[in-house]
This record gives C-alpha cells, sequence and structure tokens, in this order.
C-alpha cells in the first residue's frame, strides 16, 4: 500500500511549515439521517505543520477524522492533496497517511517490535527496509531497550509511543491522530509531545490531530475551532488569544458562587464560575486585585491569580459553552447572547 520515502516531498520544503496549502478540506458535509454531523468543514493544512481541531467531544472531530481515513463516506465535499482533488479514504491518501487511533489498535500479546512488523507487512514495506527502519524508529522513542516485551507490560505512555512508531514504519507524508493524549497521566502526556515535537523539527513531517485539551492545542502551529459540526475560527493560537480582550483573573473561593454575584454587584465586573472557580476577564486587571482582597469578606478568598488567557477561555468565547460541553449563559460572562448566536452559526 505505502512506497518508501513518502516523506521526500515533505522534507523537501524544509524545516519550518510552507505557506502553500499540503491538504485542503472543502465544504465537507456528513449527515446521519436527519442530522447533519458536519455542515460544510473547510480548512487547509500546510505542508510540515501540525494543525489541531479542537472543540468538545460531539463536536464532529471524530466523525470527520473517519471520514481523512476512509472510515467513513461523506455526504458532500471534496478534499484537495496538493492541488489533485481526493475521494476521501482514497488508496492513495491512505499510502501517504499514517494514523493513530483514540482508542488502543495494538496486539497487547505482541512485543513492539512484533506489532511494528505486522504493520509494515501490511503496508507492503520490503523486508529488510522494515527491519532497519523499525530499529530506528523504536530507538529514537526511547524504546529500545524494551522492544522485545510484549506491548502488556508497558506502561500508557509507551504504548502511546509504539501507536505513534506504528503510524511511521511505511514513512507517511502526514500523520493523523485522534485525540493522541486521552487517559496518559502528565509525564506521559509530555513524552509524547516531546516525541511529536521532535517529528515536525526533525522530519518536517505534517500532522493533523484532534483534541479537546486546551494544553495541547497550544502546542499546534494553527487550530481550527470546531463546535456543532462547523468551523467556528481558523488561526494559530496567539491569533486566537487576540479574540478575548484584557486579562484573566482566576479567583479560589470557599463559595465561588457566591463570590462571583458580589463582584458584579460591587464592580459592576461580569464574572462567571468555571471548574469551581471565579474567572473574569478585565483591561487592567492587575490593578483591580487590591481592591477585590479589600471589598471582599475576610475568609471568604483563598486566592487571587492573573494569568494569560488560554484557549479553553477562548473557545468558551467564540462558542458560548465550554470544551466540556457545559453551556454557559451569555450575559454571565459580559457578551451580548446575539453575538454569542452569530459567532456560534
Amino acid at each position: 500500500m505505502g512506497s518508501p520515502g513518502a516523506s521526500d516531498a515533505v522534507l523537501a520544503g524544509g524545516g519550518g511549515p510552507s505557506a502553500a496549502p499540503f491538504l485542503s478540506i472543502e465544504q465537507l458535509v456528513v449527515r446521519r439521517g436527519d442530522r447533519t454531523v458536519l455542515d460544510g468543514v473547510s480548512f487547509e493544512v500546510r505542508r510540515g505543520e501540525i494543525f489541531g481541531l479542537l472543540g468538545p467531544n460531539g463536536a464532529g472531530k471524530t466523525t470527520l477524522f473517519h471520514v481523512l481515513t476512509g472510515l467513513l463516506a461523506p455526504s458532500s465535499g471534496r478534499l484537495i492533496l496538493e492541488r489533485e482533488p481526493l475521494a476521501p479514504g482514497a488508496r492513495a491518501f491512505r499510502a501517504l497517511s499514517g494514523v493513530v487511533f483514540q482508542e488502543p489498535a495494538l496486539d497487547p500479546r505482541l512485543t513492539a517490535r512484533e506489532n511494528l512488523l505486522l504493520a509494515s507487512r501490511l503496508y507492503g514495506v520490503p523486508r529488510g527496509l522494515a527491519r532497519e527502519r523499525i530499529a530506528g524508529l523504536l530507538a529514537d522513542s526511547g524504546l529500545a531497550d524494551r522492544a522485545d516485551e510484549p506491548v502488556s507490560r508497558l506502561s500508557g505512555g509507551m504504548r502511546r509511543k509504539v501507536e505513534i512508531a506504528r503510524a511511521l514504519v511505511h514513512d507517511p507524508a502526514v500523520l493523523i491522530l485522534d485525540e493522541p493524549t486521552t487517559g496518559l497521566d502528565e509525564a506521559a502526556f509530555r513524552s509524547t509531545w516531546e516525541r511529536l515535537l521532535a517529528l515536525k523539527h526533525q522530519r518536517g513531517l505534517t500532522m493533523l490531530l484532534t483534541t479537546h485539551r486546551p494544553e495541547e492545542a497550544e502546542r499546534c502551529d494553527r487550530l481550527a475551532v470546531i463546535d456543532g459540526g462547523r468551523v467556528v475560527a481558523c488561526d494559530t493560537p496567539d491569533g486566537l488569544r487576540e479574540r478575548v480582550r484584557g486579562d484573566l483573573l482566576v479567583i479560589e473561593a470557599e463559595s465561588p458562587d457566591a463570590v462571583a454575584r458580589m463582584i458584579e454587584e460591587k464592580f459592576g465586573v461580569a464574572a462567571r464560575v468555571l471548574e469551581g472557580k471565579v474567572v473574569l476577564e478585565r483591561e487592567r486587571a492587575h490593578e483591580l486585585i487590591p481592591r477585590l482582597v479589600e471589598a471582599l469578606p475576610g475568609g471568604m478568598l483563598r486566592s487571587v491569580s492573573m494569568r494569560r488567557t488560554g484557549l479553553g477561555e477562548v473557545f468558551l468565547e467564540l462558542t458560548g459553552h465550554d470544551l466540556a460541553g457545559a453551556a454557559v449563559p451569555a450575559e454571565s460572562y459580559g457578551a451580548p447572547a446575539a453575538k454569542r448566536e452569530r459567532r456560534s452559526r
């Protein structure tokens, strides 16, 4: 199925992302009965970049992943690979793609090396080249000394590295990952991303991933924010953050709902409660901190901190709900409901 050296064209483009689109998705629609799961999704992935699809569960990310990997036929729309129209799921695109599924897809009874050898045979990689390439992938992943142990004995982070190595065994031009760090602890998260960033910088590999984690989206070169089957924004992480004005104050309190109400009553500043903390946006927010501490009754506040606006807040600003899918009334965070409705369309 695959051909050795498929990533040569990627490397020819240099170490950084190219401005020319490598893959274009145009007006992709997926309907299931009366329900529209993807509603005219369009975006472009540049050669050599990490492109993320950020959205909550149910936003349509995995459906799009299934279309790209040939597991699902769209109702309409088209894919364009390097200016050539491409049928979704076409054999040519599958041969150029390495795929990492959200759910584990390794055989736990086989060793890491055996899982990679099996993948190389499925992709038609010559045996000698496969063994050489697998040895390199295992070494680059830090798994050379565990390569001949059953996968069932490896940690979650190690298994994810084996999954990524397996997706690379046929030297693909693009790596497609569905929620690559779901279920991993913090150490495994960092380790997985060290590997992905190394692939980008050392090989110029193009990557397209889905995620609902803001800290994962931060590592992407560009993002498409997807919600309700639509792309509501597409930009770099910094470009998206610029859409939320002001600094972000985060307040930990004994009674966050009561503190949020008091802030609105005393200062006329819209505050909201997210994940048990009071969050508010304000220009020159540092000037408000001493006034808050002085005005609120002693013992109500545990801590007050100021931080950079995160992509979780950006998603909330664009859609009116958080990445867990919880709706937040528009009036509770200071934007007119009509504005939220327009943005979510």
